[in-house]
């Protein structure tokens, strides 16, 4: 039985970790990705999203609480945003204050936040998930195995330190199994049962999060997916900027750590080849297991008669870097890391939007004003961003200027973008982070300091719709002059391999008149 057109329209939150723009709507050549192609072909494309910054925890406090980096303070995996301002209302609270029944399935916030009791009105229909068995971070016998030897090898040889990731087991897995062995298949199940028990249980309209891990790693996904893809294409698709941008801040990209704790990976030196095939080819079928669970929950909503009064929103927390400038993982301040994919949908858009695609820059920030835009709700006072609703009736608006991200030091930042830890030098990582701390002294000469590019220097980013601006800036001393500049061109120069900021002076003090502006001087013009 379908919902009555008359009542407010249901909200489909889909959020995806670690996925960049590698979606067939987006122009990859290599994935196969016929569900969100589809919705893409109903709705319109972002092509320029931009996240607030490139690590979970941070991206997804801001997206879903409205509040940039910049001003919560949350810039790494260990800050609690309700630590930081335990009274701030979030998008999915924002909506279950104002008469929405709220439920989350997989990660919406970041682990820690997950169980926010103030933004969701509900739990999940755990009961009818009772003939399924759980999901399996491995399902494989000898993975499981390896993990647990691993892990007690390593607190053995390092102690606690370990605990924070030194081992994480294998980076992929392609078992023959079904979808809802791995976690994200399981989830899709638990979101269509929760979705048929909200609509039989009451008449509220309602907001529901499905989180989906992948492909964040380890990359797991049945051999289904991974049986899509022939290898010698992956090599052909294998990224050829594989050193980082020449002149480019030593401080602004990081030695792949993240992808390092994983059983099997190198501790050092470059991803061979034949493993960067492996690698990318697992990526590629975790983001296939995504595209299918998407596309089944879709169908879900279809088959109950929900698709006409529900707005379908499917966004990725931060993009990632496969190889491409040299190194493995997101949280650096570039393009690779810092786009992502947005696709939305909405019952009442106009014929001539559908299957459009909008060249204007927008933020993750944007949605939470956008969705409250788009149901007829007032915009809370503390937002951040600006709604898009207008882009969805004219995809050629002007708009932005520029979108705003950040990141501080990703090279002396562990992969959750905490600062290095002490005991963490004392790990195998220990001379991969002496060699890159020496190549940031050789770079930055007297402007060394060790608080200064461990603790307090941040990467901001501004990107325009022609170029990518990075100035490093001390948080502490914020009037200083910066400690380093980057600047790249778009328009001949996509890939960001080369820093042109000591060759065009006169634009970096253009640019910079841009930049001091912030976020509200970039918006678009109030009589939009």
């Amino acid at each position: 039985m379908s919902q009555k057109i008359s009542k407010k329209p249901n909200i489909l939150f889909i959020g995806i970790d670690d996925l960049r723009p590698e979606l067939g709507c987006y122009g990859s050549e290599i994935a196969i990705s016929p569900n969100l192609d589809k919705l893409a072909g109903q709705g319109l494309l972002f092509e320029n999203a931009y996240c607030q910054q490139a690590i979970c925890g941070p991206s997804r406090a801001s997206l879903l609480t409205g509040i940039r980096p910049e001003t919560s303070g949350v810039f790494h995996n260990y800050i609690k945003f309700r630590d930081v301002d335990s009274d701030v209302v979030t998008l999915p609270q924002y909506f279950k204050n104002n008469g929405y029944e709220t439920v989350y399935m997989g990660k919406i916030f970041h682990h820690g936040d997950l169980d926010d009791e103030k933004s969701w009105s509900r739990l999940p229909a755990l009961d009818s998930m009772s003939g399924i068995k759980k999901s399996v971070g491995f399902a494989l016998k000898k993975n499981n195995i390896d993990r647990a030897k691993t892990r007690k090898e390593m607190v053995a040889k390092y102690g606690d330190v370990a605990k924070y990731g030194l081992a994480s087991g294998v980076a992929y897995e392609a078992a023959d199994v079904s979808d809802n062995t791995y976690v994200d298949g399981y989830n899709t199940e638990l979101a269509i049962a929760t979705m048929k028990e909200m609509v039989a249980k009451n008449k509220k309209p309602f907001f529901l999060g499905l989180g989906y891990n992948k492909p964040h790693l380890n990359w797991v996904s049945p051999k289904k997916y991974w049986d899509l893809y022939d290898r010698s294409k992956i090599a052909e698709s294998l990224t050829s900027q594989t050193e980082s941008p020449k002149n480019g801040a030593t401080m602004g990209v990081h030695p792949s750590l993240e992808l390092r704790v994983r059983s099997g990976i190198p501790k050092k030196g470059p991803i061979d080849k034949e493993l960067a095939i492996t690698l990318k080819h697992a990526y590629l079928a975790c983001v296939s297991y995504v595209d299918a669970q998407i596309g089944k929950m879709i169908g879900a909503l279809e088959k109950e008669g929900l698709r006409e009064n529900t707005i379908i929103i499917v966004w990725s927390d931060h993009g990632w870097h496969l190889g491409d400038m040299g190194i493995w993982g997101k949280a650096t301040n570039y393009e690779i890391a810092t786009r992502v994919p947005l696709l939305i949908w909405t019952p009442d858009m106009p014929t001539g939007s559908k299957g459009k695609t909008t060249d204007a820059l927008v933020e993750l920030v944007d949605m939470y004003p956008t969705l409250a835009d788009l149901v007829g709700f007032e915009i809370p006072k503390h937002v951040e961003g600006t709604s898009f609703k207008p882009l969805l009736t004219n995809p050629n608006l002007t708009w932005k200027t520029a979108a705003f991200s950040q990141f501080p030091s990703p090279a002396l930042r562990e992969w959750g973008g905490f600062p290095i830890r002490p005991a963490m030098r004392e790990t195998y990582f220990g001379p991969l982070l002496k060699e890159v701390e020496e190549k940031i002294k050789k770079q930055q000469k007297e402007k060394w300091n060790r608080n200064l590019f461990e603790n307090t220097l941040m990467g901001y980013a501004m990107r325009t719709q022609q170029y990518r601006f990075i100035v490093w800036k001390d948080r502490e001393n914020p009037k200083k002059t910066p400690v380093f500049i980057e600047l790249f061109d778009h328009n001949i120069d996509p890939l960001e391999t080369t820093n042109i900021a000591s060759q065009k002076p006169e634009l970096v003090k253009e640019l910079m008149i841009q930049f001091n502006k912030g976020w509200q001087g970039n918006s678009p013009k109030k009589t939009i």
